[in-house]
């Protein structure tokens, strides 16, 4: 494996004794029942209070809400042991949802959806996407029609993970006019609510443990109080505020299972036997654990320095930009070589660089296609 890293300041006794108690419940509690999970195709929420109730879920909330007080480094710790164990990103998205409300949120809204999101009484799902508006968020057309005290939402999504297991959903909505300033997030819950529907749960490549499902929502009326932060058209604005935390929290995830398919093809290069040696004694196969071993080096270093500049404040978008798209495009490239050196086996289920590797490339669509990343990038220069 590549050497120690730097210890940035962010990594301090505390954070690691976080880390280590995350990482034996995630051990202990949820790897053994992820092979069911990813046969169903979803995992029930229900499985999430378990860890809300130790404080794991979102400890960087204040503990008025049901948090701790802690950094945001202290939820990408969580994120980052989760993806070491293969989970999928269902925590991923509740806390992007969380944050919108921390951020954004009217005292009461604060008050009513914080300390459930916290605990796992509720799992949060982000409702953005449409069929034909991928990363087009501008363009989106469900309809959010003021009704007296009430929005009536008109419309559908698509690709929306948590979307059949979530109990609340931040829904991106045209409340008026076109473009960006048209724009609004309206909270609502999902259980028992007139005319919401969750349609297919979709198969995916990979990630099958993940709930994605498409949404429909057909007259659906919500408090109008529920409109995140009180006012109209804030909505793009909101999304677009918080893209230095999202995009790292694809970044580490990359990291960690750049590290999680390196050590598995460490293992099994050292264990398979071929022409009467042992495939990591072949030059081709040690140049090729170089390689990856200083990639993996260089992704988490770069991951632990913006960990530590969002901590202090200093993270900009275009190094948040750099870190999704560079990480995820180096996860998906050293996932494909690690399967090329495990050979036929690599294509095979059961081993797990084979679901390394199939649920890496969704790492380069969503949260902003890779592409838009670099065009994002581009007019910064």
């Amino acid at each position: 494996m590549p050497p120690r890293l730097y210890q940035f300041p962010w990594m301090d006794a505390d954070i690691e004794a976080f880390r280590e108690q995350v990482s034996r419940y995630i051990r202990a509690e949820l790897a053994p029942r992820l092979p069911e999970w990813r046969k169903q195709g979803y995992i029930p929420r229900t499985v999430w209070r378990g860890m809300g109730a130790l404080g794991f879920l979102l400890p960087e909330l204040p503990a008025e809400y049901g948090g701790a007080g802690t950094s945001p480094a202290y939820q990408l710790v969580l994120q980052d042991e989760l993806a070491k164990a293969e989970m999928p990103g269902t925590l991923t998205v509740h806390a992007i949802v969380a944050h919108y409300i921390l951020d954004y949120g009217t005292a009461a809204q604060k008050a009513h959806w914080l300390p459930k999101l916290a605990s796992g009484e509720h799992l949060g799902g982000i409702a953005l996407t449409e069929p034909g508006h991928g990363s087009d968020l501008k363009a989106l057309r469900t309809a959010a029609r003021r009704d007296g005290d009430d929005y009536v939402v008109n419309g559908s999504k698509i690709f929306i993970t948590n979307g059949s297991t979530a109990s609340m959903l931040a829904v991106a909505c045209r409340t008026d006019g076109e473009g960006a300033r048209g724009i609004s997030l309206i909270l609502m819950e999902t259980e028992n609510q007139p005319g919401f529907k969750v349609g297919s749960r979709l198969e995916k490549l990979g990630q099958h443990a993940s709930d994605t499902a498409e949404l429909y929502f057909d007259n659906v009326r919500v408090p109008a109080s529920n409109i995140l932060g009180a006012v109209e058209g804030q909505g793009f604005a909101q999304i677009m505020s918080q893209l230095p935390f999202e995009r790292l929290l694809i970044a580490v995830p990359a990291a960690a299972q750049i590290e999680r398919a390196l050590d598995h093809t460490i293992a099994y290069t050292k264990e398979r036997r071929m022409f009467g040696g042992c495939l990591f004694d072949m030059q081709n196969t040690r140049f090729k654990l170089a390689e990856m071993a200083t990639t993996a080096h260089t992704v988490r270093g770069f991951v632990n320095d913006c960990v530590q500049r969002l901590v202090d404040g200093t993270l900009d978008n275009e190094a948040a930009y750099m870190a999704k798209w560079w990480c995820t495009e180096q996860q998906c490239r050293v996932t494909d070589e690690c399967l090329q050196l495990f050979g036929g086996y690599g294509y095979m289920v059961e081993y797990p660089i084979a679901r390394l590797f199939a649920d890496a490339r969704v790492q380069k669509i969503y949260g902003g296609a890779n592409e838009v990343m670099k065009d994002l990038i581009a007019r910064s220069l």
